[in-house]
């Protein structure tokens, strides 16, 4: 006859309980039963003084095993026991790290609110964006994505060197710039060319990446890929130009075009927006519900940009009410959306006398000579004049040489233009998007342009960067960035 339970050993009764819930007081059973997300199982293998700090095999803790299953019950009741939220494991990874591998994206959105340091790495020097990127876990890396502003275009480089499509379709959405660039000089583009991903060739061309953009050795991504062997890619890149693809486009053009991108890309409709007028993109974009972008010269904005750099550490910190160190960010923020430049297919080689040779590039690189007056073959550019003149730039290494110059106009939007030896013939400025969140009204950006906060402070747009809009007070000179934060950032 067994003993009243009163009288049984604390163990007996802990096992007895366990066994009617389907456990043992095992090492492989606490896993199980967090895994399984069953608190009330733990606090009684807790109750027969089971270590919490046990690890399996491979040297992982419950926490870890929290984090791979998505249990955040059980996650929660093992930090309240004493747990670390960023307890190392095997090859050092955090429960964070643990969480983006099993591409648990709810999980890791947890733990970051628990506290988890996302910038920590593991025994390899991955970070958790880093991991997410390399094995292709789109969902855990758009939450991430706010905590690594800073180390997007690093995570974009490489997602193109492994060949994550879906990952480079991610990292852009939240700030990564296509025209992002290795010390060499390459570009997204001419990594993934290189290495043979067709998928994230096609969807960097989709997302506005140069087909014409060349690296410190004056190799574009055609020449890279077909050294590499891939002749699929090379198809892909090296076409002849469009009709009208050879155009320069006006300030509404450009407004409508960014528009169009943001608003597909928000929406995740994946497409491009139309690379010149008149044609059309792979997949039309949602019809847009707000006024279209317009310069923000003249306007009143109801937000003065503020300082990012301490929020790009702690995201939180751009919420309303938030402060970056003494200063407050002003309510609403303004967000760069969107950063575009366009490469025409036309490089000048020389200019001699009143005669402009030209280089268009395509399937097949031929050249041209043209003189004022004359239309750029396959195009609708007229040519104003072309000239040679002296130029002190960086291009020049700031000593006074000679350049060939030819001007160009549209005929179609009356757009002008001058194309420089050397230089990549451009459709226009560098433009930025940006966006007051307290209207939704979007601005196009470029250098030199002025505007003014609602509490009458004048800035000046100083420069417009791939990955970031640097704007001056005009009162004090003091310069503030605005990082590109992409369609959903």
């Amino acid at each position: 006859m067994s003993a009243p339970t009163s009288c049984r050993r604390p163990a007996e009764t802990v096992n007895s309980d366990l066994a009617e819930a389907g456990y043992q007081l095992t090492t492989k059973d606490w896993f199980r039963a967090t895994r399984a997300n069953d608190v009330l199982v733990l606090k009684k293998f807790i109750a027969g003084g089971f270590p919490t700090d046990t690890r399996d095999e491979a040297g992982d803790s419950a926490l870890h095993a929290a984090a791979a299953a998505g249990t955040e019950n059980s996650a929660d009741f093992l930090m309240d026991r004493g747990m670390s939220v960023d307890l190392r494991g095997a090859l050092e990874r955090t429960p964070l790290m643990t969480a983006v591998l099993a591409d648990q994206a709810d999980m890791v959105r947890w733990l970051l609110r628990q506290g988890a340091d996302p910038r920590l790495k593991d025994k390899d020097g991955f970070s958790p964006l880093m991991l997410a990127v390399r094995e292709g876990k789109s969902g855990p890396l758009a939450e991430l994505a706010p905590y690594h502003r800073e180390s997007l275009d690093s995570a974009l480089l490489l997602a193109a060197l492994v060949g994550q499509a879906e990952v480079i379709d991610t990292l852009t959405n939240y700030g990564a710039s296509v025209y992002a660039r290795m010390e060499d000089g390459r570009t997204p583009l001419m990594i993934a060319a290189e290495n043979g991903h067709t998928e994230s060739v096609k969807l960097l061309l989709d997302i506005g990446a140069s087909r014409f953009s060349t690296d410190n050795q004056g190799r574009s991504a055609t020449d890279l890929a077909t050294t590499a062997g891939h002749p699929e890619i090379v198809a892909l890149i090296a076409r002849d130009p469009l009709p009208g693809e050879i155009a320069l486009e006006s300030p509404a053009e450009i407004a409508r075009s960014m528009d169009a991108y943001v608003d597909a890309a928000a929406t995740g409709v994946l497409g491009t927006p139309p690379t010149e007028p008149g044609v059309p993109s792979a997949q039309s974009a949602p019809a847009i519900a707000k006024p279209p972008s317009r310069p923000i010269q003249g306007e009143v904005l109801s937000a003065v940009v503020a300082n990012e750099v301490s929020s790009q550490q702690n995201p939180a910190a751009g919420r309303p009410g938030a402060s970056v160190g003494k200063q407050a960010i002003p309510l609403p923020p303004i967000v760069m959306r969107h950063y575009r430049e366009r490469e025409v297919p036309v490089q000048v080689r020389s200019v001699e006398g009143q005669t402009a040779t030209l280089a268009i590039e395509g399937a097949s690189n031929r050249e041209i000579k043209v003189r004022p007056g004359e239309t750029v073959p396959g195009s609708r550019l007229i040519v104003l004049r072309v000239q040679r003149r002296l130029e002190n730039s960086k291009l020049t290494q700031q000593h006074a040489a000679e350049v060939s110059v030819v001007e160009v106009r549209d005929i179609a939007t009356g757009t002008t233009r001058q194309w420089i030896s050397g230089v990549p013939a451009n459709a226009h400025d560098p433009v930025a998007l940006i966006e007051d969140i307290a209207t939704g009204q979007r601005y196009t950006a470029t250098p030199g342009q002025r505007f003014t906060s609602a509490d009458g402070s004048e800035f000046i747009i100083s420069d417009v960067r791939p990955n970031q809009l640097v704007i001056e007070d005009a009162g004090t000179g003091a310069a503030q960035t605005l990082p590109l934060r992409g369609p959903r950032g």
